[in-house]
């Protein structure tokens, strides 16, 4: 049927943390042969997948169920991330030959040693008794009911993959500005290129960025989101009160929780909390007056190490001339991870794969440019696939798939809530560049308080981003007052001024 992506007014976008395709949807469509309801074929797991050890063994994917150690914290420890742990998963090794093949055969190994680094330095973020076998561990739909039930009554995405082989912020970096400028790692100050942001603010189409329960991380990587108006920033509070008003912007962009404590499911944090997150940013859109008009996107950043069998395809077109770190040239695409597109202007049980080119994160640019008339970012986002056509119904439908789904809970909380994540530390390590005067009202190199703990930092960062859109607010006010014209001087009279040159009378 037709596209009716000129029929969406919103788009919606939660991107989560860390996570495989297998991992979380692997076993969705397995009871009817990885076959949809509507026919389509789904890249889904038969069960037969395996990874050597490493001794040589070979071991069995699983599925994940209540009787497990910790069922919702899986697996038990945060696998390898970043360019050279990819490598190493998919290649078997760190320094691949320039054309070589993934086989996907070396996340148990991979994981095995990331348990060994954690465990000597002490972190204290592997759990009681990990074992390497955990990384095979997949959820089963009855796990994730939310995310499954979302996934059957709309659409899922099975081959949508992550833009690099590689960490968080540079595919955050790709989701939001179609490159990480040759970023292949988590440091990174400020992206000095345009972000899809500040394209749609010079087309005066609107925009939100919304932290889950603190100020967006998103806001303090580029600067055009460093210098926008205040009102395309908020909390999820905020984006349920525009949805329920109905005055949602163009795009919204969403953050979880990052912390230990929070509902990012970044490994090993409890997955249920992302459920009830799902749940809940489902329903403030579906409960919307904007509902009939929106698309509802969720995904994530990247694949965390967690395992996966599809091997990523290379061909990416280089998004720009930056030089990429590690000798890296980014032809290839990250690992395969979940997504969902949900709309009521989408057929139930889809499979949505793109007929010409292949899905990553800017796919979403791609459709949002379509969509505003908007122009590329990079040679990245303007070669992608876009996702107008999986929104095939001119009629929106009325139906709810979540109706009677039950919100799953953990059986235990993770055991080591107050320390920070790493995600935590970065955003207030950017926080602590924010140009603010100090004590003695120098802008020197800013000393932050104690942050050993998730609650100091955020504290530390609610204190003082708020001091800094208060820095903001002046600024823009004293350039807005440079900009008023001043009214012309008034001038006297002619008769008033003859008259002020007459002599006094004389007595």
């Amino acid at each position: 049927m037709a596209n009716q992506l000129s029929s969406i007014k919103h788009i919606v976008h939660l991107m989560l943390e860390n996570r495989s395709f297998d991992q979380m949807l692997g076993f969705l469509y397995e009871a009817s042969g990885n076959r949809s309801p509507t026919g389509q074929p789904f890249e889904g797991l038969s069960g037969n997948e395996s990874n050597p050890d490493d001794a040589g063994r070979e071991i069995t994917v699983y599925k994940i169920d209540r009787n497990s150690q910790h069922p919702y914290l899986m697996p038990g420890a945060d696998p390898g991330e970043g360019f050279y742990n990819t490598n190493y998963q998919l290649f078997s090794t760190d320094d691949p030959a320039p054309n070589a093949t993934p086989t996907n055969r070396g996340f148990i190994v991979n994981f095995q040693a990331a348990v060994a680094s954690d465990l000597s330095k002490h972190y204290k973020d592997t759990l009681p008794g990990t074992a390497p076998s955990e990384i095979m561990g997949m959820y089963s739909p009855e796990m994730l009911p939310i995310m499954s039930g979302l996934a059957k009554g709309f659409a899922v995405c099975d081959q949508w993959f992550s833009s690099a082989p590689t960490q968080t912020i540079p595919n955050r970096a790709f989701a939001a500005a179609a490159t990480s400028q040759g970023h292949l790692d988590n440091h990174v100050k400020v992206f000095t290129c345009p972000s899809i942001y500040g394209r749609m603010s010079d087309k005066n189409v609107d925009w939100g960025i919304y932290g889950y329960n603190r100020d967006p991380l998103t806001r303090l990587d580029y600067t055009d989101t460093q210098d926008a108006d205040e009102h395309h920033f908020g909390h999820f509070r905020d984006f349920q009160s525009r949805a329920r008003a109905g005055t949602l912007p163009a795009y919204s962009f969403l953050e979880p929780s990052f912390g230990s404590n929070g509902n990012s499911q970044h490994p090993n944090y409890d997955v249920s909390l992302g459920e009830q997150l799902m749940h809940d940013v489902y329903y403030a859109v579906r409960n919307s007056p904007n509902w009939n008009d929106t698309v509802l996107i969720i995904n994530y950043d990247e694949h965390g190490g967690n395992y996966d069998h599809v091997p990523p395809p290379s061909g990416a077109a280089q998004p720009d001339n930056s030089v990429g770190e590690f000798g890296f040239d980014f032809r290839r695409f990250g690992v395969r991870i979940p997504a969902l597109l949900i709309s009521p202007r989408i057929a139930a049980g889809t499979v949505f794969r793109a007929k010409r080119g292949v899905i990553d994160h800017t796919s979403v640019l791609k459709t949002l440019e379509l969509r505003w008339g908007l122009a590329p970012l990079t040679a990245r986002d303007k070669a992608a696939a876009d996702l107008g056509d999986v929104l095939t119904l001119a009629q929106p439908r009325q139906d709810d798939p979540l109706v009677g789904v039950e919100i799953p809970r953990a059986d235990s909380p993770h055991p080591n809530q107050s320390q920070p994540s790493v995600i935590e530390k970065l955003h207030a390590s950017k926080v602590s560049l924010l140009p603010l005067r100090n004590d003695q009202g120098s802008y020197d190199r800013h000393v932050p308080p104690d942050l050993s703990s998730s609650a100091q930092i955020g504290d530390y960062i609610q204190t003082r981003t708020a001091a800094w859109t208060q820095h903001l607010a002046r600024r823009q006010q004293r350039r807005a007052a440079r900009k008023r014209p001043r009214p012309a001087p008034v001038r006297k009279s002619g008769r008033k001024r003859r008259a002020t040159r007459r002599s006094p009378r004389r007595g």
